[in-house]
């Protein structure tokens, strides 16, 4: 995933545009897999304009908070509040801290609890919007919203912490159901009348957009998006993940979704801002910039796409052991995210972006090991150093780095995690070069105080084909 400040929707002059995106941190095992917990269901239903969340609990206690309360980006307020009416005689959902929750008049939450409410498709703080809103009337909303736990002392509110990603909060198994008058719902890459799911994190569709779909992908593509860009992602997506999918094999058995909304041609600006999920990408174009077609505009858009649909495979399918290793996603999803943009569009020359990243890892491999980064600020030496050390396999093996990637994949599927030694002995037993595993792990470790010349040396070794420029730092030919 390309790292920026969380959900910030960067307006750029045009043909200056980026893309925001926030990835979902995984749920922690203990709350999936713990054995005899409690069953919640929502279920969410659509009627016309009427919308209600009616939830059956297992239990009755005096509270059930909702993990998911932060506050709207633009003006820092809660949104549920003026948003959703409870129902229930004698419950009320209310704020305490940074959570909001729903309490009783009297004793105990009761087991049943209906909700009336108005979807909230706004942009939130370090969190994904509420719901997604589409030109043509349909609307995707966001599953995580309606999570709830309980609390069964009202005072143990106070003393909930502001991130909960890290709170023991007790086990609970919540059970999502999503139901419109109107028709089917979208939900995991698959329509149907009464759509469910155990998992939180991503959204459902309501509404009839028409959708781009293929063995490996659906695409939910804002009818009112400019013409080219809504026909560049209608070929391109689709190619990209097929050929993806022929490459690093299947996913399993959730189809992977792309959700495109439009926001207008919005005067002097290009902007692209969005979110990624497990088995989702949603983005939100907007700008008149984007009203007609350039290389670049065609071109950025396609690679960051490509950069986040890589992360099915490296980033979800199999994922790294330590927060250290983030370079073995990062730069995997790199490196296959340019290959296939320049197989997709034959004037798109990847080594642009390679040598960029070539020159990044010597600055920050000066004295400086890769692990880290995080704990200095420097992100950038993941996705820059990943992609020279992927370079580095694909050259020194002779083959592409699909391949290797693929052994990776295949190699640990089985735990879905592949370590900083799974990795490096992939690399030996591709190349037959030890030196270059030791080269890699010295820049991981400490770094170098000759970080060009050990750099430079990794590629020679591996048979990268590159020169030096007048300063001495290599360049792809």
């Amino acid at each position: 995933m390309r790292e920026f400040p969380p959900l910030k929707s960067l307006r750029s002059p045009w043909l200056t545009g980026l893309l925001v995106l926030l990835w979902a941190a995984p749920v922690p095992a203990k709350i999936l897999d713990a054995p005899g917990i409690p069953q919640i269901r929502v279920e969410v239903k659509r009627s016309g304009e009427a919308w209600r969340a009616e939830y059956t609990f297992d239990r009755s206690v005096t509270a059930w908070v909702f993990p998911r309360s932060r506050v709207t980006r633009d003006d820092g307020k809660p949104w549920r509040e003026a948003n959703w009416t409870v129902e229930t005689r004698g419950v009320w959902l209310e704020r305490r801290g940074d959570y909001d929750y729903f309490r009783a008049d009297r004793g105990e939450v009761p087991k049943r609890v209906s909700v009336r409410f108005k979807p909230v498709a706004e942009n939130l703080r370090a969190d994904y919007p509420p719901a997604l809103r589409f030109t043509d009337g349909s609307l995707a909303l966001f599953v995580a919203q309606f999570e709830v736990f309980p609390l069964d002392s009202f005072g143990e509110v106070r003393a909930l912490p502001n991130d909960l990603n890290n709170f023991m909060r007790p086990a609970t198994q919540v059970e999502y159901v999503f139901q419109d008058a109107s028709g089917p719902v979208l939900l995991d890459g698959r329509r149907s009348t009464r759509a469910s799911t155990f998992g939180e994190g991503t959204y459902a569709l309501f509404g009839s957009t028409r959708a781009v779909e293929t063995p490996d992908m659906v695409g939910i593509f804002d009818p009112q998006l400019p013409a080219w860009t809504r026909d560049s992602l209608a070929r391109a997506v689709p190619a990209l993940m097929s050929r993806y999918t022929q490459e690093l094999g299947p996913l399993g058995k959730y189809k992977p979704t792309f959700m495109v909304t439009w926001s207008g041609a919005t005067a002097g600006i290009v902007a692209r801002n969005g979110s990624a999920l497990p088995a989702l990408i949603m983005l939100n174009y907007e700008g008149e910039g984007m009203l007609e077609e350039t290389p670049r505009e065609r071109q950025q858009g396609l690679w960051f796409i490509a950069h986040e649909a890589a992360h099915f495979w490296l980033g979800q399918t199999v994922s790294y052991e330590y927060a250290r290793d983030t370079w073995i996603t990062e730069g995997g999803a790199e490196l296959l995210s340019l290959r296939a943009v320049a197989e997709l569009d034959p004037t798109f020359d990847p080594r642009v972006e390679l040598n960029q990243s070539i020159a990044d890892c010597i600055k920050h491999t000066h004295r400086h090991g890769i692990e880290g980064a995080r704990e200095r600020g420097e992100q950038r030496a993941y996705y820059a150093c990943g992609a020279v050390f992927a370079l580095v396999a694909e050259a020194g093996s002779g083959r592409s780095f699909y391949k290797f990637a693929r052994q990776l994949i295949d190699a640990n599927r089985a735990d879905g995690v592949v370590s900083r030694a799974d990795w490096l002995a992939a690399l030996d037993a591709a190349t037959r070069k030890p030196a270059l595993g030791r080269d890699i792990a010295r820049l991981l470790d400490r770094g170098a105080s000759d970080s060009g010349e050990l750099i430079t040396r990794l590629l020679e070794t591996a048979g990268v084909d590159f020169e030096a420029d007048a300063a001495g730092i290599p360049r792809l030919r």
